[in-house]
C-alpha cells in the first residue's frame, strides 16, 4: 500500500504538467474559435453597406457621448505612461551612479 502512494507521488509533476497542457490547448482552442466566428462576423457584416454604416453612425454616436470620459482616461493612461518613464529614468540613474561608485576589480 505505501509502495502506491509513493509511486503516485512520483508521478505527480508529470500529471501536473499534463493537466497545465491541457488547458493551454483548451485556452487556444477557445481563441481560435472566437477568432473565426469573428472572422465569419465581419464578413458578413462587410457584406451589408447599410450595417456597416449603422455601425459607423452607432459608434461615432457612443463616442461623442462618452468623448468627456475617453478623454479623461485617455489623460489618465498618459500620465501614468509619464510617470512610469519618469521612475524607470531615476531607477536607471542610481544602478548606473552605483556601478561607477564601486571601484574597478
Amino acid at each position: 500500500m505505501m509502495g502506491m502512494g509513493k509511486q503516485m507521488m512520483a508521478t505527480m509533476p508529470e500529471n501536473h504538467k499534463m493537466m497545465t497542457m491541457g488547458k493551454e490547448l483548451a485556452k487556444a482552442a477557445s481563441a481560435t474559435a472566437t477568432v473565426h466566428t469573428g472572422a465569419q462576423l465581419m464578413s458578413n457584416i462587410a457584406k451589408h453597406p447599410a450595417l456597416v454604416f449603422g455601425l459607423g453612425v452607432l459608434t461615432g454616436y457612443l463616442v461623442y457621448k462618452y468623448r468627456k470620459d475617453i478623454i479623461s482616461c485617455a489623460t489618465k493612461a498618459v500620465d501614468a505612461g509619464k510617470d512610469f518613464v519618469l521612475e524607470q529614468k531615476e531607477s536607471l540613474a542610481d544602478i548606473v551612479a552605483e556601478t561607477k561608485e564601486t571601484p574597478d576589480s
